[in-house]
């Protein structure tokens, strides 16, 4: 008995799988139609004048979307997808082991990947927009995440193709989206950022690798290439697993970077808050992760001053962070003045100048870091030699603090005309008049600002003189004034309408 049931109990879990072989034969793989899928597939995955035309169309779109930038007109790009019949075409190709298609769409992929990367370099050199945009900078830095985007589709583009479903293939080109990262490589390239090229790359390879080797397996799965070996079979899933292993080491070390980045941002923050007094303000914070050692840059508003506060926050981040840290903290020190009723900044650390033949991606960084905003914000003048941005709000500041953000920006950057924009928010400084003299500070931020808002001021209360000679002193300091209504102490009010802008 025992010799007979070593002998059938191996044959139970065999012929259960010989069933479900069958089944899957007969009512899966039998229901399509393997010869005109390939031969779909060898229509549109060659090189012809169409794919070469919607290679142009397509890169030129997406080089918009980037540099506007625009996830709307990246959809539309991506909606074109030139690139993903090549890809799955030699996807089939390895699949059935059919030599002359691998050849086909692999010749068809290189040369649109390399004229895409041309065409992209060209436009980025003629284009006067050449910032890093968040559109760009969000496809320079890939992770596992995107393997798995990349893996995903790729079963659901194969799957469509397959069972005929050809509506699937426009979500799946959308989600893989393989043109922008092509043009991001050519920005990269126009602009001599290793960062750039190198980043986005990798995210097209790891897109273009992937959906090839899942597409063939796909494909095996479906019955084609049945008349291959097991040989064969066992080649194709070590070419599988060996490439997706290989991708996964750099995009796993990526993912574990920004995952080390998300925790360290927060904890910097709550390191540099806490070194200040009650009611201290972050106002701005740059981290960049890439140097060594990691170097911090802030500007925090607090109502004291705190000598040493850089070696003392900078021992508290390296016990935190577990790495060495570079930290400067720029202390603006915030107060009411009753008698002119407008804020006054004092700075607590000299700036430092910035160095012969700085960037504009090292100076943008720094405008924004003063502006408070993100470096996309900022933007670059048509000239290569002039800068500007709009403030973020920052509820103690007025027009004269705001000013003061700008001459700041200026000493920073010597080789750049700065210009910095308050919030439309901000609201118009007091006027103190003493002995019949009114405070020239008041006067020069109202006119600074009028200038830098393009808003007419309107001088209300006082005497009818005072309001006369308040409205002369902004129009001699470039700004734009007129006498208002009588009532009440003199003070100063934004017009409804935006003022003419004054010739240049």
């Amino acid at each position: 008995m025992i010799v007979r049931n070593e002998a059938v109990a191996p044959e139970v879990p065999k012929a259960a799988r010989g069933k479900l072989r069958r089944w899957w034969d007969m009512w899966v793989v039998g229901g399509v139609d393997h010869d005109d899928v390939l031969r779909q597939i060898a229509e549109d995955s060659g090189w012809s004048g169409r794919y070469a035309f919607l290679i142009v169309v397509s890169v030129a779109i997406s080089l918009l979307g980037l540099l506007m930038p625009s996830v709307a007109v990246l959809i539309g790009a991506m909606l074109l997808s030139p690139l993903m019949m090549p890809i799955i075409g030699l996807g089939f190709g390895i699949a059935t082991l059919d030599t002359r298609e691998m050849r086909r769409s692999a010749t068809a992929l290189i040369a649109g990947s390399l004229i895409a990367i041309l065409l992209s370099v060209v436009f980025v050199w003629l284009s006067p927009i050449q910032t890093i945009t968040s559109e760009i900078a969000g496809r320079t830095r890939p992770t596992l995440f995107d393997l798995l985007v990349a893996l995903l589709s790729a079963v659901a583009g194969a799957y469509a193709l397959i069972r005929g479903r050809g509506g699937t293939v426009v979500g799946v080109a959308i989600a893989i989206a393989l043109m922008p990262p092509l043009a991001v490589v050519g920005f990269g390239i126009a602009t001599w950022n290793w960062a750039v090229f190198s980043g986005s790359l990798l995210l097209f390879l790891t897109n273009a690798i992937t959906i090839t080797l899942t597409a063939a397996l796909v494909a095996r799965v479906y019955g084609f290439g049945s008349h291959l070996s097991s040989q064969h079979t066992r080649w194709q899933l070590a070419l599988f697993v060996a490439a997706l292993g290989l991708l996964s080491i750099p995009l796993g070390a990526g993912l574990r970077q920004i995952a080390f980045e998300a925790v360290a941002q927060r904890q910097i923050g709550e390191v540099i808050r806490a070194g200040f007094p009650e009611g201290s303000r972050l106002g701005a914070l740059d981290v960049d992760y890439d140097a060594d050692p990691i170097t911090i840059r802030a500007a925090v508003l607090t109502p004291r001053i705190e000598p040493g506060a850089d070696a003392r926050l900078s021992a508290a981040l390296r016990q935190r962070l577990g790495s060495p840290v570079d930290l400067h903290v720029d202390q603006l020190r915030t107060s009411q003045d009753p008698g002119t009723e407008a804020t006054q900044i004092s700075r607590a650390i000299t700036v430092k100048s910035a160095t012969a033949g700085q960037s504009r991606e090292r100076a943008t960084a720094d405008l924004a870091l003063i502006a408070g905003v993100k470096p996309a914000e900022v933007h670059a003048g048509d000239d290569g030699h002039s800068l500007a941005a709009t403030a973020a709000p920052l509820a103690e500041l007025g027009l004269d603090g705001y000013r003061e953000l700008e001459a700041r920006a200026v000493r920073a950057l010597p080789e750049w005309r700065v210009t910095l924009t308050p919030p439309d928010a901000v609201a118009p400084p007091g006027i103190a008049i003493s002995e019949g003299v009114v405070d020239g500070r008041a006067l020069d931020a109202a006119a600074w600002g009028s200038a830098r808002l393009n808003r007419g001021l309107r001088v209300d209360g006082g005497t009818r003189a005072q309001r006369e000679a308040i409205a002369q002193g902004i129009v001699s300091r470039g700004g734009t004034a007129e006498p208002g209504a009588p009532g009440g102490a003199a003070r100063l009010e934004w017009q409804a309408e935006a003022a003419p802008r004054a010739p240049e």
